[in-house]
C-alpha cells in the first residue's frame, strides 16, 4: 500500500489517501507541537510521498494549525486544488462570546470564514461538526452547513466525536430533506480505544459513512515508547495531558511488542496497520511533531498484517460493549433456536426447531 492509493470517502465521489495528515501539532502554541519550518517539511514530505488528504481545526494550536497550512500553499496555488483539506468548527476562540463557537448559524457561518482567512483559501473540502451540542437544533446546523456547500464554500459535511444515535438523526434528517450528506465521521479508535466498535462504526457502514480514526497511537502509547519490561523515561511532552499507561493498557502493549518482533517491524507501524485494516476503516489519521515520527508512521505502509497476527492483537484488545454485545449474549439462546446468526456467526437451527417444522 502506499499514499497514492486512494480510496473513496463513504458514499462520495471524493478520494483520498489511506492516511490522513493530522495537523493538530502544527504549532507550538500549547507547548508540546512543532514550529511552521519542521511543520511545513512534515507536509512536503507527506505530499511527495502522494499524500493528498489534510485535516486541521480551527481550534488546534488557536487556529496557528490552519495559518501554517494557508503559507503553506499560499505560495502553490496550483497545488491547493489538487489536495483535500478539511477543518473543523465548534470551539470558540473569541473570549465572552456566546456565539464564537458551536453549531449555530452564525457560529458556523463565523468560524468558516474565520478557517477560511487562516487557510488562505476560498473553500475546504470537508468542513467538521468537532462536537455535539444538545442545545442547538440539528435542523439549523445542517441547513446552514447545506446552504455553505450550495455556495461552494465547504464541499462535503464529515461528523466528529458525535454519539452514534445523534448523527443517526442528522443523517436520516439530512437525506429526508435533501440536504448534503454527512459522509464521514472522525471517532477515537486504536487498539487502547475500541468501544466504537458498539455502535458507531456498526452506524456509519449502515449508512454508508467513512470512517476516519484519530488516536490511533492512544496519545503515544502505542508508538514503541511504553513496554512494561522497561523502566526508562518515557520521552514525550504531553504527559502531563495524557497521563501514563495502566496495567490493562500493557497487557495489550506487551502483545504489540510481540507481534512486532514477529512481523519485523516497529509497533507505532503495527498499530497503525491494525487499525487502517479494520472493518469500515476508510483513512487513518497520523500526526507527528518531527519528521522522524513521521517517517514512522509512514512505515505502516509497508506493514501487512497475518491472520495469526490480527488474531492475537484482536484478542488481546477485544473491547467489554454493553451494546450490541451484551445484548445479543442475552438473545443467543432465541436466535439459535431460529437458525438465525449471533453477531455475524451462522449457528445450526435447533433440533426441536426442526421437528417442530417437519410437522406443519
Amino acid at each position: 500500500m502506499s499514499l497514492d492509493s486512494y480510496v473513496t470517502l463513504g458514499r462520495s465521489g471524493l478520494r483520498v489517501s489511506p492516511f490522513t495528515l493530522g495537523t493538530m501539532t502544527f504549532g507550538e502554541d500549547h507547548g508540546w507541537g512543532c514550529g511552521p519550518e519542521e511543520s511545513a517539511n512534515i507536509l512536503a514530505a507527506y505530499l511527495d510521498r502522494g499524500g493528498n488528504s489534510i485535516d486541521t481545526a480551527n481550534i488546534y494550536t488557536n487556529g496557528h494549525s490552519e495559518k501554517i497550512i494557508g503559507d503553506y500553499f499560499a505560495g502553490r496555488s496550483a497545488l491547493r486544488d489538487r489536495v483535500v483539506i478539511g477543518t473543523k468548527f465548534f470551539g470558540n476562540l473569541h473570549e465572552n462570546d456566546p456565539n464564537g463557537g458551536g453549531p449555530g448559524r452564525k457560529a458556523i457561518v463565523q468560524q468558516l470564514e474565520n478557517s477560511l482567512r487562516r487557510l488562505r483559501t476560498d473553500y475546504v473540502d470537508i468542513y467538521w461538526l468537532h462536537n455535539f451540542d444538545p442545545v442547538t437544533p440539528v435542523e439549523e446546523t445542517l441547513r446552514a452547513l447545506d446552504d455553505l456547500v450550495r455556495d461552494g464554500r465547504i464541499r462535503y459535511v464529515g461528523f466528529s466525536d458525535v454519539p452514534a444515535w445523534a448523527t443517526a438523526e442528522a443523517a436520516t434528517i439530512a437525506r429526508f430533506r435533501g440536504w448534503a450528506p454527512i459522509v464521514a465521521l472522525q471517532l477515537e479508535y486504536s487498539l487502547l480505544e475500541r468501544t466504537s466498535e458498539g455502535e458507531l462504526i456498526p452506524m456509519a457502514q449502515a449508512l454508508g459513512m467513512a470512517v476516519m480514526p484519530w488516536g490511533p497511537l492512544r496519545s503515544g502509547f502505542l508508538s514503541g515508547k511504553y513496554s512494561s519490561a522497561s523502566t526508562r523515561p518515557v520521552d514525550t511532552t504531553r504527559t502531563h495531558l495524557v497521563g501514563v499507561p495502566g496495567e490493562a493498557d500493557y497487557k495489550v502493549i506487551d502483545a504489540l511488542h510481540a507481534v512486532a518482533a514477529d512481523a519485523g517491524a516497529d509497533p507505532a507501524a503495527v498499530a497503525l496497520a491494525w487499525v487502517q485494516g479494520r472493518p469500515g476503516v476508510t483513512s487513518t489519521l497520523i500526526g507527528a511533531r518531527r519528521m522522524d515520527q513521521f517517517e514512522a508512521n509512514l512505515r505502516a505502509l509497508d506493514v501487512t498484517l497475518t491472520a495469526a497476527q490480527r488474531g492475537a492483537l484482536d484478542e488481546v484488545s477485544t473491547p467489554a460493549l454493553n451494546f450490541p454485545a451484551h445484548n445479543n449474549a442475552t438473545l443467543a439462546p432465541m436466535l439459535q433456536f431460529a437458525g438465525a446468526s449471533v453477531d455475524g456467526r451462522p449457528s445450526t437451527p435447533s433440533p426441536l426447531l426442526r421437528a417442530h417444522s417437519a410437522r406443519y
